[in-house]
């Protein structure tokens, strides 16, 4: 597995306006997924019961362009399992195991900051492999970006602790291991059969820890409270399923086929704004003025990082951003 995630990898791709719009696309549908399950979770719902039927769920969904890979292109798991293995068990099962855990120890905020230094692990990765450092722009979009999050994210009140913040900077790696093997589609894997083969992968993890005790299933059948309208629990199962997984797995992936894994990084960062105006929305949680800058700076850093692929570029030759990563 370590052989084929260290591979060299074609240059960066262009950046299109197509591929911008589905990373954005993306991006939109995992962050509904927090303030859609907040309300279950705090209904009684336990996070095994959640993550399990969310993964499963839309693993079922995709399942179809898995199979499909597997069955017209023969040897196809043989050449391609480290791939949708390492996706599975990172960008899908690891990234949201791992921040929940976080969450549980640390605030919100601060995990959310330590997930979302993944773009940032991804340049300084990229530079130590290429040995060459990034362009001026590059490292402004980076930064630009990180003082957003440091804006967007509420860092009072919290106390280190090591295994939170050990479980936080596992999600970062995650996260980054989404970017990083979903980069590889189109080129050896259609984008869909590794969302697909993914969750599937995801869920099996799920069911294991589930079955075994190691995560509980508690799942009552409650009436929530979304955007002021009680609904019944299957409504935002089924959001979560179709909508924050399913599009945002394969819109994803499709994204980060097209523009490559350093701006798809960035773009995905925007997750954090959209959360924050999602949650306003659903369940009241209006953001602050300071809030709004922070959004205001992510989006700044992803500008800055497009006019870097869209100047003079990579040069001829060069590996992508890392040559072989959420939850998302």
């Amino acid at each position: 597995m370590t052989a084929s995630l260290t591979a060299p990898v074609p240059t960066v791709r262009a950046t299109g306006a197509g591929g911008l719009l589905l990373g954005l696309i993306s991006a939109v549908a995992f962050a509904s997924s927090g303030a859609v399950m907040k309300p279950l979770l705090e209904a009684g719902w336990s996070l095994g019961a959640a993550l399990l039927l969310r993964i499963s769920g839309a693993a079922l969904v995709l399942a179809y362009p898995f199979l499909r890979a597997v069955l017209r292109e023969r040897g196809f798991l043989r050449r391609h399992w480290p791939l949708i293995v390492g996706f599975g068990l990172t960008g899908v099962a690891g990234c949201q195991l791992f921040y929940f855990a976080a969450m549980q120890r640390i605030p919100v905020g601060v995990a959310l900051l330590i997930q979302y230094f993944a773009p940032v692990l991804l340049v300084g990765l990229a530079w130590l492999r290429t040995r060459r450092a990034p362009s001026r722009v590059v490292v402004i979009g980076s930064v630009a970006s990180i003082v957003g999050l440091l804006l967007m994210v509420d860092l009072t009140g919290g106390s280190f602790d090591l295994i939170g913040t050990l479980c936080a900077l596992g999600a970062a790696v995650c996260l980054g291991a989404y970017f990083l093997i979903a980069e590889r589609t189109g080129d050896s894997i259609p984008p869909l059969a590794l969302a697909g083969g993914g969750l599937l992968t995801g869920a099996l993890l799920l069911a294991i820890l589930v079955v075994t005790g190691v995560l509980p299933f508690v799942a009552p059948p409650v009436d929530v409270v979304l955007a002021g309208v009680t609904v019944p629990w299957i409504v935002p199962v089924v959001w979560v399923v179709l909508i924050a997984t399913v599009c945002g797995y394969a819109f994803g992936v499709i994204a980060v086929s097209k523009i490559g894994s350093r701006l798809a990084s960035f773009v995905g960062l925007t997750e954090a704004l959209f959360a924050g105006a999602i949650a306003w929305l659903l369940i009241g949680e209006a953001p602050t003025l300071v809030q709004a800058i922070g959004g205001a700076l992510i989006l700044a850093g992803v500008v800055c990082v497009r006019l870097d692929a869209r100047g003079a570029g990579t040069p001829k030759g060069e590996a992508a951003i890392v040559p072989v990563v959420p939850a998302p």
